[in-house]
């Protein structure tokens, strides 16, 4: 369903990005930052699904800057390598990646208003893009990675969010999660019984109902800031 294609950061850097096409005219656009494991099968397959309901989506490779064709799997070789080129784009000089992410918004704002979601290490990202880019309507933050430090909590979202959390999740306890929720009183906030990456059918973690609910809601929440 979908190619790769070339974006334009604003520094002239290029940046390859994975674009899913809908059927018909697109009824928005949804930008999909990947995990640590690069714009791999897994995510073509989630920016499939939103090209499926409808909209333009577009996955950009978010380690391009540190290293091109990263397409990683879940082994516990391939944390190491995702943990250690996530570590190697969060050092870059500000504003780094989210340069590439501005080019992914600006790309997909021809098909109209822009969401974008995220997961782990996108869903930090994707909260970043809510609180610090232009041309955004709507973010979604699935799992997000560092999203409930103090840091991060004390940003200000210029755009309606929704967040989905697993109760399980060892990399994001629930005492965070619940200080993010009274610093941010209007992001909409779900826990599910699940843990960090349920939303991925290709890791251990996969859970088919916690999936199916936080994309229920969170097309339903594009539905409404997007579509």
């Amino acid at each position: 369903m979908g190619e790769f294609i070339d974006l334009k950061a604003a520094d002239g850097q290029s940046v390859p990005a994975y674009v899913a096409r809908p059927a018909g005219a697109p009824r928005g656009a949804v930008v999909v930052l990947q995990e640590i494991f690069g714009v791999n099968s897994h995510i073509r397959s989630v920016a499939d699904g939103y090209a499926a309901e409808g909209y333009l989506a577009v996955a950009p490779s978010t380690f391009h800057r540190v290293k091109p064709d990263v397409e990683l799997g879940y082994a516990e070789g391939d944390m190491k390598a995702g943990f250690a080129l996530k570590g190697a784009v969060e050092a870059l000089p500000a504003p780094g990646v989210l340069q590439d992410i501005q080019a992914a918004i600006d790309h997909g704002a021809q098909a109209g208003k822009v969401g974008i979601v995220g997961y782990c290490w996108g869903g930090l990202l994707s909260w970043r893009a809510a609180c610090m880019l232009k041309g955004l309507s709507a973010a979604a933050v699935y799992y997000g990675g560092g999203v409930t430090t103090p840091e991060e909590t004390a940003r200000q979202p210029q755009v309606p969010v929704i967040a989905h959390f697993g109760d399980q999740d060892q990399h994001i306890p629930l005492d965070g999660v619940e200080a993010f929720k009274k610093a941010h009183p209007k992001v909409e906030v779900h826990i599910y019984h699940a843990n960090h990456g349920f939303n991925c059918d290709q890791r251990g973690a996969y859970d088919a109902e916690a999936a199916r609910l936080a994309r229920e809601r969170t097309l339903a929440f594009f539905g409404r800031h997007v579509a």
